[in-house]
């Protein structure tokens, strides 16, 4: 989805207002009313993270600033409950204690002020993604450190340092291995080295870092992790710090510097093992999943291609960019890559089964359009994709509906890749009800199994993630 950004003639995003307004109140709620059954078999938790300010905004505000909040839908014996809560961040606390906001954000100058003190000019928000690695619930913002969340009341623990051994930024979308549980992460700064990769292993620490030199700073949402490879994608939307303190747009479009796609060991332990194959530019925020040939001479990568960076951050140039699913295959031994264009939908916001990261897999879910229109209504269907048959099922919302993410919850006794459920957040655009539906990943153009009502709006975010089995 294009945000579409404050300008002189309207001061006000539209991302405070309407469906998008922030909810300011904290919220427990047990026994919530369902349509339809939730599966019996389906015990855990569902949690999405999303921007949510607590305090207006100082200047021109970008849907990426918003303070995170979790709203956690807790599932057990056919039955739901819900709470949401704020992420208590440094930045949170400060600002709750002033009664105001701050922090500048992203489309305003950088507090100077902060800079020379020492601070940091940004608040870690910590509003874009969870992963639960080593059972720790982390909420992830790409510019800093991770937050640690207690589950199953979503209490900020503090933030996550992995023993003081993390000393760069942590992407807001880590990989993690379901054979081996070890995480993958990296990093990119405005400083050198513009990127850094991390390998945890199973229990949670931080075992090796690789500094990997990049000729520019680059913003760079998600990489893709294979069972030996470690694969990034250096997309020309560039870091421009001395634009940034002059308040002109800090990440610009220069896309005359082209792409590539680097491909690093995983047990790497330095950056200069990094293979580059060049590209045309395009730009990626969100992968699938990657996987190796069963020869290893080749890599495919399945992500949702964007012709330009589809988000502006002030400088009002980004039209309609619709992302659409496109894979990549690497090979290894001809130093090739081949583009290939899946499907015409857009869409974004790709998952798998946890159970197929960093290995092959045959089905993908995606947030997608069902009514023949631009992303900028938001996503009206949720898609599932067969990849090795090349088709795809669509379950379209009705009219007015808007949908997020697709989380899979797989079946704890089942076999199949697909068995499993998709939950995703559900909001009625006109009354703004929301709902989390419940729908069977084999058979997705069914009816929802399940339409569990929330006791309150959930505005629009980013992404979630499903824990099974939680003790409470």
């Amino acid at each position: 989805m294009t945000p579409r950004l404050a300008t002189a003639a309207d001061p006000t995003s539209p991302f405070l207002r309407g469906n998008y307004a922030p909810v300011r109140e904290e919220v427990t709620a047990g026994d919530l009313p369902v349509v339809g059954k939730i599966p019996a078999e389906l015990d855990g938790m569902f949690v999405r993270n999303g921007p949510n300010p607590q305090f207006d905004p100082i200047g021109r505000y970008h849907w990426f600033d918003g303070d995170g909040m979790l709203h956690g839908v807790r599932l057990r014996d056919g039955k739901a409950s819900y709470r949401n809560r704020f992420i208590q961040t440094r930045g949170w606390k400060e600002e709750r204690e002033a009664g105001k906001a701050l922090y500048t954000g992203m489309l305003e100058p950088p507090d100077l002020k902060k800079i020379l003190t020492g601070g940091s000019p940004f608040k870690n928000a910590a509003n874009t993604a969870l992963v639960y690695h080593a059972k720790k619930l982390l909420a992830l913002w790409e510019g800093g450190n991770p937050h640690e969340i207690r589950v199953p009341d979503l209490a900020t623990v503090g933030e996550e340092t992995f023993g003081g051994k993390l000393r760069h930024a942590f992407t807001a979308h880590p990989k993690v291995d379901p054979k081996s549980g070890e995480m993958f992460a990296f990093g990119y700064d405005v400083q050198k080295p513009y990127l850094r990769y991390s390998v945890f292993d199973a229990g949670g620490a931080l075992v090796r870092t690789v500094p990997i030199d990049l000729p520019r700073p680059t913003m760079m949402h998600d990489f893709a992790v294979t069972e030996h490879h470690a694969v990034f994608f250096d997309l020309p939307a560039i870091f421009d710090v001395p634009a940034m303190l002059a308040g002109e747009p800090g990440i610009t479009w220069q896309p005359e510097h082209g792409a590539r796609i680097g491909v690093l060991p995983r047990a790497a332990t330095s950056g200069e093992s990094v293979r580059w194959f060049e590209l045309p530019p395009f730009y990626v925020f969100h992968f699938l999943n990657a996987w190796e040939s069963a020869d290893g001479k080749t890599i495919s990568v399945v992500g949702c291609r964007n012709e330009r960076m589809p988000v502006s951050f002030g400088d009002d140039e980004v039209g309609p960019v619709q992302p659409r699913l496109h894979r990549w295959t690497i090979d290894l031994a001809g130093g090739d890559v081949a583009e290939e264009q899946l499907d015409d939908r857009p869409c974004d916001f790709p998952r798998v089964a946890p159970a197929r990261e960093t290995r092959h897999g045959r089905y993908g879910y995606v947030a997608s359009i069902g009514h023949e229109k631009g992303l900028d209504g938001g996503f009206d269907a949720i898609a599932k994709y067969d990849l090795e048959a090349g088709t795809s099922e669509l379950h379209t919302l009705d009219a007015g509906m808007q949908c997020g993410e697709t989380v899979f919850a797989p079946n704890p006794d089942g076999t199949a890749e697909d068995d499993g459920w998709l939950l995703n957040l559900v909001v009625d655009k006109a009354t703004r009800d929301t709902a989390l539906w419940v729908l069977d990943a084999q058979d997705v153009t069914a009816e929802p199994l399940a339409k569990v009502k929330m006791p309150r709006r959930v505005p629009p975010g980013f992404h979630g993630s499903w824990m099974p089995g939680l003790s409470s």
